[in-house]
């Protein structure tokens, strides 16, 4: 891949998260299903087909997942869950168009393949979630049930499409331990 291509489809992934990202908050309900947008312009250049725009949403999540359960775990380092589950809640809120996909493909795959590799990817999802939580100590059937809880309970406090919650104290999430010492020391 040249430097140009590789630019071109970052350019191209940001124009599909940005539609998603609008037609998920202009659903007049959540039941409405958010489909891949293959009309989006270098859409079908770029990718060429579901799978492979899928595979990088996919990746995209995965991606801004991994960064906000490192930035929660450093802001919580004593309630690992709690952390993993509130870093899985602001991307979420960060991303909601690529989860409502994500979402819908995972129910409705649209070929095999597709179906394995949402399989396969929500698997690994559920692993890490739970090995960040600590409550996991190596990949594995048991890790992906106990990520599967800890997203389940994220969930709940979910809302599809909601704008992402903005202000310092409900962004940031409970106040830490960190963030209560440094406090203290300060004063």
């Amino acid at each position: 891949m040249t430097w140009t291509s590789h630019h071109r489809r970052a350019d191209v992934l940001r124009d599909v998260i940005r539609t998603l990202d609008e037609r998920t908050l202009a659903r007049p309900d959540a039941d409405t299903p958010v489909l891949l947008p293959m009309d989006v312009e270098g859409v079908a250049e770029t990718f060429g087909d579901e799978l492979s725009l899928l595979g990088a949403l996919q990746l995209r999540w995965h991606t801004r997942l991994a960064g906000q359960v490192e930035r929660h775990l450093s802001d919580q380092p004593l309630d690992l869950e709690g952390a993993v589950a509130l870093a899985w809640l602001a991307t979420a809120e960060d991303l909601p168009g690529v989860r409502a996909v994500l979402d819908h493909h995972v129910e409705h795959p649209t070929s095999p393949e597709m179906f394995r590799a949402m399989a396969v990817a929500t698997a690994k999802e559920h692993e890490m979630l739970a090995l960040m939580a600590g409550r996991a100590s190596a990949p594995g059937a048991a890790a992906q049930r106990v990520g599967r809880s800890i997203e389940a309970g994220a969930r709940t406090s979910y809302v599809p499409g909601r704008r992402p919650r903005r202000t310092s104290a409900v962004a940031d999430g409970p106040t830490s331990l960190v963030r209560r010492i440094r406090a203290v020391l300060a004063a």
